[in-house]
């Protein structure tokens, strides 16, 4: 499953940064950041776990890709205000853009339901296409990462491989996302 878009295993990450690591007040960051953050959600994230892994199947997305956007974007659902969050401009677990300026989605399904999920599914899909089309010399690996940096910025903010992150918030977004991946592959159960 999934191997369509790359072994989520085999991409490289530095994890998360400072930035991202304060959101849980932790004195250090990187890989290590991610994977506690990831852990903090894991008991959350379990009665998603079923519609993340038929979502997953649905679109040959590996389900930890998907379990780490939602950690990322929503905690878990644990930092969203009635299924919004990013002050009311995106909604649902993986926090699709519904700000007319931004991603100007409209929010298909309950925030937490299977088709919010194939709806958020469906634009990471997108732009790893995008990605794939912008630098058919990346590799597999390199294309996902970059499709994770688009899902948060825009293809359009994405210049090079070496600062996939650049623009992203936190500086650290697919960074963050693919270590969070990795830790709900090893020890998630996704």
């Amino acid at each position: 499953l999934a191997k369509c878009y790359g072994n989520i295993m085999e991409v490289k990450t530095t994890g998360a940064s400072g930035q991202t690591a304060q959101q849980d007040k932790l004195g250090y960051s990187g890989v290590r950041a991610s994977h506690t953050m990831a852990e903090t959600d894991v008991g959350r994230m379990q009665k998603y776990r079923s519609k993340i892994i038929t979502v997953g199947g649905k679109y040959g997305i590996d389900p930890a890709l998907i379990a780490a956007i939602i950690s990322r974007e929503s905690r878990a659902g644990n930092a969203l205000n009635n299924g919004w969050g990013d002050n009311g401009n995106a909604w649902g677990l993986m926090q699709v853009d519904v700000n007319p300026s931004g991603g100007g989605h409209t929010a298909r399904g309950a925030w937490d339901s299977e088709e919010h999920l194939c709806q958020a599914t469906e634009i990471l899909v997108y732009f790893i296409g995008r990605i794939r089309n912008k630098f058919p010399g990346w590799s597999k690996e390199q294309q996902l990462k970059g499709g994770i940096a688009a899902y948060n910025k825009g293809d359009g903010s994405i210049h090079s491989y070496d600062n996939v992150d650049g623009s992203t918030t936190g500086g650290d977004y697919s960074n963050d996302v693919v270590a969070r991946a990795q830790w709900y592959k090893n020890n998630g159960g996704f």
